[in-house]
């Protein structure tokens, strides 16, 4: 951090909004004074709370602010919360040392706040450990503990970036409706776009350790003025941007261990010339209350005519050639149950249905889309049509091929056809193998080609991913994160695969680095015809990169159809409250968020009927006594629902 200057007024919420690097977390940090030991020595400038300024304050002094003043909800629930003590415990630990309260008034304080958060059954789960709660229900006992000393400023560091939609919308809502009853300011760090836009009174961009853009949530989406605030914009996926490449910010964030003397978006920048990388902007109010960080907004300054304008984009090449129904892999009545053994003998008293009767096609150079809630049974499908987990019954049928009944033998010869790109390109590389090892381990598997021919494999892959070759001698740990799922991609892409499982790869990563990998995929797709089943839970990014979806829940899929048939005219109840929670930039828009009540029912012990009815507001007296077979809207586009007829069109 470098300068930062904002102030948040009671009851309003600022957003503070960049990739990551650029100083977002630790300015929050440095608000309550937890930097860490090497940073905490050098700060300077003031933190002005009602008056007092917080940088004065003795660590004594702090320990009154944190929890009670000021408090925190962090990005990850689950390493936040202390494993080892109840929900109620850890509630109740702020009220005893901020509120005083103990015993009955501390159960019932913490009761209270269980309901304010909107946690069902609170007596039960005052008795929960961490682990025994969901994703969504984590972040609530988060904001409850926040909400515990009744804060003047409540700090949301990226609160919702790991839940899904529905749960995103209920925690965004719920922030907004305690915000309201009591009037505490929010500084929100986010770099979702529609979450801000949703949420925020004031937005301030921040880069490489400056505030580079600050002002109205209106004035902001109106008209961003700092180029790197442009960029973020045109590198969001979507409908309208299909069959052409997404806005890319080449390279990254610059070290903040640098000495700065010029603009330090000027490497990056579609519109830089000499003085950028001579001489730093001034920080100018261009309009009222709207101000920036860039020469291109200073009257003082002449640009050159052409000012390194953005290039223009081309459309993606569409792949004509490819023969339109070839079904390259079908899974039919897919079924994965995991048995649940008790007891001394490890008898078995029931089984988790993750996966109960899926049935899809992968056709060769098109995407189908797999969304839906955690928990759904997404990841446990691709695993399975990999055979990395064995089906319990169904068929999984690979160019004509049955994989379910092959032996390990006869399966790892078209392993080379099938390939996964994970989630988390960190943990699914080996941190003590160079780059090079990682990409040729698959090829070697294989006993493809000689060792020489592998090496200039290897490099052709780095260059197809755009990375340079000497990137084969360097460890993983030496890499972004934007990075790092390219080096996942290129060993995916090895050992010529005709089908690829991408598992989120794209969840974790800022907006300019996920349209690169974005690019990435579609060009591949283009060029070799690849087939990807795309599981996520970023709309956007099916509504720009799928050809089909398929909406899945507990187990299930509930609506199938085009990408344009299930986006735009959803007909499942699910699909349809999945779609309304998705944060919009469009302001014009107004939508009704449709709430699910509850949370995801456990695959253990699936509702009876429709597995969706508890929680649909059109259920039918039908729905809670059978399951619907699907029923055909068109000849591309269905749905299992008896809204739609009588779920017997087999």
């Amino acid at each position: 951090m470098d300068g930062i200057s904002f102030d948040i007024r009671r009851g309003e919420t600022f957003a503070l909004l960049g990739e990551s690097g650029c100083g977002k977390s630790m300015t929050a940090l440095s608000l309550l004074q937890l930097l860490p030991p090497q940073a905490a020595g050098n700060v300077s400038g003031a933190v002005l709370l009602g008056g007092s300024d917080l940088l004065t304050f003795s660590e004594m002094a702090m320990q009154d602010v944190r929890g009670s003043r000021i408090a925190m909800i962090f990005q990850e629930p689950m390493t936040s919360l202390n494993p080892v003590l109840t929900v109620g415990d850890q509630i109740g630990e702020v009220l005893e040392r901020h509120k005083g309260l103990r015993g009955k008034a501390r159960r019932d304080r913490v009761l209270d706040l269980l309901d304010a958060v909107g946690i069902p059954d609170r007596t039960r789960r005052y008795r929960d450990y961490p682990h025994q709660l969901s994703g969504g229900m984590k972040q609530r006992v988060m904001i409850a503990i926040a909400l515990a000393g009744e804060p003047e400023l409540l700090i949301a560091d990226e609160p919702t970036t790991a839940l899904d939609v529905t749960i995103q919308a209920q925690i965004l809502e719920l922030l907004k409706q305690l915000q309201q009853e009591s009037g505490m300011a929010i500084l929100l760090i986010t770099h979702d776009l529609g979450v801000v836009s949703g949420m925020a009174d004031h937005v301030g961009v921040m880069y490489a350790g400056h505030i580079v853009e600050l002002a109205s949530r209106d004035a902001f989406f109106a008209k961003p003025l700092h180029p790197y605030s442009q960029k973020l914009f045109a590198s969001l996926p979507g409908q309208h941007k299909r069959g052409q490449p997404l806005a890319v910010i080449q390279g990254s964030v610059p070290s903040l261990a640098c000495e700065f003397k010029a603009c330090r978006f000027a490497d990056r920048c579609d519109f830089a010339w000499g003085t950028c990388r001579e001489v730093a902007p001034r920080w100018l109010e261009v309009n009222q209350g709207h101000f920036a960080r860039c020469h291109l907004n200073d009257p003082a300054i002449t640009a050159p005519p052409r000012a390194r304008p953005a290039p223009q984009v081309e459309r993606h090449a569409a792949n004509e050639t490819l023969e339109a129904g070839q079904g390259l892999l079908v899974i039919d009545r897919l079924k994965v149950h995991f048995p649940i053994h008790q007891g001394l003998f490890k008898r078995t008293v029931g089984h988790v249905k993750a996966v109960d009767g899926v049935s899809l096609e992968l056709q060769r150079g098109r995407t189908v889309a797999l969304v839906g809630e955690s928990g759904c049974g997404k990841t446990t499908v691709g695993k399975s049509v990999l055979q990395l987990i064995r089906p319990t019954a169904g068929s999984v049928r690979y160019n004509g091929v049955e994989l379910t009944n092959m032996s390990v033998g006869a399966l790892r010869r078209h392993r080379r056809d099938l390939q996964i790109i994970f989630q988390d390109p960190y943990s699914s590389m080996n941190p003590r193998m160079m780059v090079g090892d990682i990409i040729e381990e698959g090829m070697q598997a294989q006993n493809i080609g000689t060792p020489a021919q592998r090496r200039k494999r290897v490099e052709a892959l780095l260059n197809q991913v755009g990375l340079s070759s000497e990137a084969s001698q360097r460890y993983p740990h030496e890499f972004s994160g934007g990075q790092r799922q390219r080096i996942c991609i290129a060993r995916a892409l090895a050992v010529d695969p005709k089908v690829i499982i991408c598992d989120e790869p794209t969840s974790a990563l800022d907006v300019s680095v996920q349209a690169q990998i974005l690019n990435l995929l579609k060009g591949l797709q283009d060029e070799l015809g690849l087939a990807y089943l795309f599981i996520t839970h970023n709309m956007s990014v099916v509504e720009y990169l799928a050809h089909t979806v398929a909406v899945m829940y507990l187990g299930r899929i509930v609506e199938y159809g085009t990408v344009d048939e299930v986006l735009k005219e959803p007909k499942h109840p699910y699909t349809q409250a999945l779609l309304s929670a998705v944060p919009t930039l469009d302001e014009g828009t107004q939508r009704e968020v449709i709430r699910l009540q509850g949370d995801l029912p456990s695959p253990v012990d699936p509702p009876q009927g429709c597995h969706f009815h508890p929680r649909c507001s059109h259920a039918l007296a039908v729905c809670r006594q059978r399951y619907p077979r699907y029923t055909k809207l068109t000849d591309s586009h269905q749905a299992n629902c008896f809204l739609y007829g009588d779920g017997n069109d087999r």
